[in-house]
């Protein structure tokens, strides 16, 4: 193992950072995307109608996972928080335990049972390795996305790091959602899960020698774990801000999750063709995040760049629940992907703010807290995206002991990818009208911070 990895930020003349580092901190965003996005694309999938789990007994583990998932979060963070080692805080995590986890997640679509005639054992095997992946997963992703805010620190870098972050993002997303129908048809599960792991780990340990972590903020005093808590769920920005947020998890959950049931009884098209409609809202969301950079984000603040995403994004989604073939789902498509461009880059740029405003408050920098404890709260969106699935599928006759699905089925997924979105989007905005961080007092913290001296100097 290297230990030349920088910890601390070069001398504080400067606090901005190269464009290498952003290129590299981008880059490493790749062993977070794909296996997410492959999990919520395909899993559910594959234990149902691949390894045929029985519906309500595959809805009840997402649900359980993603309350584990969600109880997790914020303990990581808060141990990432209190990390002290020669490495810093963050960037042990990404040493130690990206390899373990990409060896997790090709395990995930290696189940050796069917649930038609071991689902006891289908059931345990996703508990046991689902978990170990998603407790590593966590430890990951939380050490990486607090390194954004402490890493950058002026909202123009930190929306320049987020279009770069996002460009990476969305050849994740081709990787991580659009190809595994693809990949798992001609190549199996179980070679999909090694690739694309490989592929997220070779990104991650790429990316780790552009990351540091500024001097000074190691040395900080910690919060006691309860202190620590009720310090970040008393702060209304982020109670506002992880709502949205979680909605919003919700409704791009529920498209990702129900896209290849969507072509496959809706469209009735080769489930294989899921890779070409997520692949075009994938593209279409590249190409986007520039014009909602230049044209918007850098005119607006973060709150009302945020709400024209969700606006646009609900109102996209209803073309996709009137399409009748693979032409009209791939216009449906484009449009859902200019929506997600703005969710997807102002989302942990705002998450940014929210760490900001708590350092001039507390006086320490808790990034790993906030992001932990808003992944404990957006994620249970997936087990919400299980009980909806669990609810809606049945009654249109979705049975996966069934050889054949009744045509009232391709009904009922139209229904489950347009209704519940559409209301998560809804409601994303109406929580964002209580976000209280922007105009004067988002101007109050930023002028807070600019007269603290760096950490660094």
């Amino acid at each position: 193992m290297d230990t030349a990895l920088p910890v601390t930020a070069p001398a504080a003349a400067s606090t901005l950072t190269s464009n290498r580092q952003r290129w590299l901190y981008s880059i490493a965003n790749l062993g977070n995307v794909i296996p997410y996005q492959a999990v919520g694309a395909m899993m559910l999938f594959y234990y149902t109608d691949v390894k045929r789990m029985p519906v309500s007994w595959a809805a009840l583990a997402m649900t359980l996972y993603a309350i584990y998932n969600a109880f997790n979060n914020p303990v990581l963070g808060y141990l990432s928080d209190r990390t002290r080692s020669r490495w810093g805080r963050r960037i042990p995590y990404l040493l130690f335990c990206t390899a373990p986890y990409a060896i997790a997640f090709a395990l995930i679509w290696m189940a050796p049972f069917n649930g038609l005639t071991n689902p006891v054992g289908l059931l345990i095997y996703f508990y046991v390795i689902v978990f170990i992946w998603e407790g590593l997963g966590t430890a990951v992703s939380t050490a990486y996305y607090a390194l954004l805010p402490e890493m950058f620190m002026d909202y123009k870098e930190r929306t320049d790091v987020a279009v770069r972050m996002n460009i990476v993002q969305t050849v994740g997303l081709l990787i991580g959602a659009a190809l595994p129908s693809v990949l798992a048809t001609t190549l199996g599960y179980p070679v999909m899960g090694i690739l694309f792991g490989a592929i997220a780990a070779a990104a991650m340990y790429a990316g780790i020698p552009g990351m540091f972590e500024r001097k000074g903020y190691q040395d900080e005093p910690s919060l006691p774990l309860f202190q620590a808590l009720k310090a970040t769920l008393i702060n209304r920005s982020f109670l506002t801000l992880v709502a949205a947020q979680t909605l919003r998890f919700f409704a791009t959950g529920t498209l990702v999750t129900g896209m290849i049931f969507y072509m496959k009884y809706s469209i009735k098209a080769n489930p294989g063709l899921t890779t070409i409609i997520l692949a075009v809202a994938f593209i279409s969301a590249g190409a986007a995040l520039w014009p909602w950079r230049h044209f918007i984000a850098n005119r607006f603040e973060a709150r009302t760049t945020l709400i024209a995403a969700y606006a646009v994004t609900g109102l996209a989604i209803i073309p996709l629940g009137l399409a009748t073939s693979t032409t009209g789902a791939i216009a449906a498509a484009v449009l859902v992907g200019i929506g997600l461009a703005g969710l997807i880059l102002m989302g942990d740029v705002i998450m940014a703010d929210v760490v900001d405003e708590d350092d001039v408050r507390i006086g320490q920098r808790r990034a790993g807290m906030f992001f932990g404890l808003s992944s404990l709260i957006t994620t249970l969106s997936s087990a919400l995206v299980a009980q909806v699935f669990g609810w809606i599928m049945p009654l249109y006759g979705y049975n996966t002991a069934l050889a054949v699905q009744p045509d009232s089925v391709g009904a009922g997924f139209r229904i489950f990818m347009t209704i519940p979105p559409i209301i998560g989007c809804g409601l994303a905005i109406l929580a964002l009208a209580f976000y209280p961080l922007y105009g004067q007092r988002l101007k109050a913290v930023k002028q807070a911070l600019a007269q603290r001296p760096q950490a660094g100097s």
